[in-house]
């Protein structure tokens, strides 16, 4: 594990970029913020408490929250209070694999990436909370230690923005796994951001991991990582290595990859399941801004988003929809 600034720096953020980055952070502020509500509400609802004094029930509050045991002894109704626990540590864990700079016809993951950071980078960095992240790399994991306030947040998404994908044995996503366990030491949530394609060889660190503290596994997609054209010849970027190869597509073929590929992602979300880490599916050909807002609504519900959406009213499905005009170009 190397702090960030013991390694090489890449290039500066370009100025169009740190335009769209503080577009990007209105966005989250403005939008998410204003539907999402409440200055403590995380992306994992919960109580988010700590347990405080018991206090006599009274009409109109929730009786989830009784005190069946003081209520015993007393036999009069009691609830038990909760104390905020606002000073939390969010750890963010970017997969910067090759494969999330192809250019396709929806623009790159990357844009989903860096929002996927900006919604919980800027979401939880308030009220005393500090926000840490973890990209992959070459050769080990770049840390960037947990601090508070929003600058630092910005800090976060300039890195993200400007890293190449150039990630080696000794800096895949197990590897920063491994060194989000080493580093975070208060209780909190960690974020994973990745498209998920490459083997699932990072499970057992994330297993490891998950003794401690919560998840919320971000996974980025394109049309492409989950069905091809019925014909014509995209060309398809290797998960690992980005190199980008023209296939003929045939009805067959197209069957064959739908397949194998739904096969892949229902591993890979059974994965995170297990670590009981609710998915938040986001695609380039989608509003990420309402997939969000569609996961928050599923926990406040109660439910465990499983990511199962993320292949959803594919581009190419439907009868209106224009056949072989989901290609990617290099």
């Amino acid at each position: 594990m190397t702090r960030a600034d013991e390694g090489t720096r890449d290039e500066p953020v370009a100025a169009a970029s740190r335009a769209a980055l503080a577009h990007l952070e209105l966005l989250v502020s403005r939008r998410l913020d204003g539907v999402l509500n409440g200055d403590h509400r995380g992306l994992l609802p919960g109580p988010g408490t700590e347990p405080g004094e018991a206090r006599a029930y009274e009409p109109g509050d929730d009786v989830r929250t009784m005190d069946w045991s003081v209520t015993a002894r007393t036999t009069v109704p009691h609830i038990r209070q909760t104390i905020a626990d606002r000073e939390l540590e969010t750890w963010i864990v970017v997969d910067l694999a090759p494969s999330i700079d192809v250019e396709g016809r929806y623009g790159t993951k990357r844009r989903l990436v860096e929002a996927a950071v900006a919604t919980v980078g800027f979401l939880s960095a308030g009220g005393g909370s500090r926000v840490g992240m973890v990209l992959t790399g070459h050769g080990h994991p770049r840390v960037f230690r947990a601090a508070g306030g929003r600058d630092h947040v910005r800090r976060l998404l300039e890195e993200v923005s400007r890293s190449r994908t150039d990630v080696s044995p000794g800096g895949a996503l197990h590897d920063a796994l491994r060194a989000v366990h080493n580093a975070a030491r208060r209780h909190g949530l960690v974020v994973v951001v990745s498209d998920f394609l490459s083997d699932l060889d990072w499970a057992r660190s994330l297993r490891v991991l998950g003794t401690r503290p919560e998840f919320l596994a971000a996974d980025v997609a394109d049309p492409l990582d989950i069905a091809l054209p019925a014909v014509g010849a995209p060309l398809l970027p290797g998960p690992a290595t980005g190199e980008v190869l023209e296939v003929d597509v045939d009805d067959a073929l197209a069957a064959d990859y739908r397949r194998a590929a739904e096969d892949h992602r229902a591993e890979v979300h059974a994965a995170l399941r297990r670590c009981g880490a609710p998915v938040l599916a986001m695609r380039t050909d989608r509003d990420w801004l309402r997939d969000v807002i569609d996961y928050v609504g599923a926990r406040r519900q109660g439910g465990l988003p499983t990511g199962d959406n993320l292949a959803d009213d594919l581009p190419g499905d439907g009868p209106g929809d224009e056949p072989g005009a989901g290609g990617v170009r290099s």
